[in-house]
């Protein structure tokens, strides 16, 4: 994760220079923590409702969270067109912004999930492999197929309890969120500077 954020770090002068001489470096820390901060703060206040919630509807619950925390991809590359590039911003301009916040967010969320799966979750694969399979049976799926799952999902435990694959996986979830939220945004905002005189 720190590697990523050197990454982040260094690209900002090159990428996001404003055409006032400064960097998109405070927006894109604000913006991203921001919407970091409510993507990890739903997922922490949705826990203690996980039994309430269920498996299948927590899915919706979930993304529904990123594409609100996500706004925060418009808002963002807003502010950097208005502050920084003096009411104008080319969509590759747009889209860096876009996507830098995008990859604080995603951390800020493998991080919380890294924290809450080995500190306070660690059997919720057992749990949610527990569910896939009632679901089978429920579904009618013959003895042969339920086993076969049953060992899927043991290996799939197994990958998952490695902390750099879980936050590999993890990542992914909210990533092509943000990614299409950022597109969209770029393509919205963008706007020309007028030609010189």
């Amino acid at each position: 994760m720190t590697t990523r954020v050197r990454i982040i770090a260094v690209t900002w002068p090159s990428n996001l220079q404003s055409t006032s001489g400064g960097t998109g470096e405070k927006t894109v820390w604000i913006y991203g923590l921001i919407s970091g901060g409510i993507c990890s703060g739903l997922m922490i206040a949705a826990i203690p409702f996980e039994n309430q919630i269920g498996y299948d509807r927590a899915l919706v619950v979930g993304y529904t969270t990123m594409v609100l925390a996500f706004l925060l991809v418009f808002f963002g590359i807003r502010s950097y067109r208005e502050h920084q590039g003096e009411g104008h911003i080319t969509f590759l301009r747009a889209f860096s912004v876009g996507i830098l916040i995008t990859l604080v967010c995603c951390i800020c969320y493998v991080f919380t999930w890294e924290v809450v799966y080995f500190k306070f979750m660690p059997d919720y694969m057992d749990k949610y492999g527990a569910h896939l399979v009632e679901k089978a049976k429920a579904a009618g799926a013959s003895a042969a197929a339920i086993q076969a799952q049953t060992e899927q999902l043991k290996k799939y435990k197994e990958m998952y309890d490695n902390p750099l694959i879980n936050a590999a996986m993890t990542f992914i979830e909210p990533f092509p969120v943000g990614a299409v939220m950022t597109l969209i945004s770029a393509l919205l905002l963008r706007k020309k500077a007028p030609a010189a005189a």
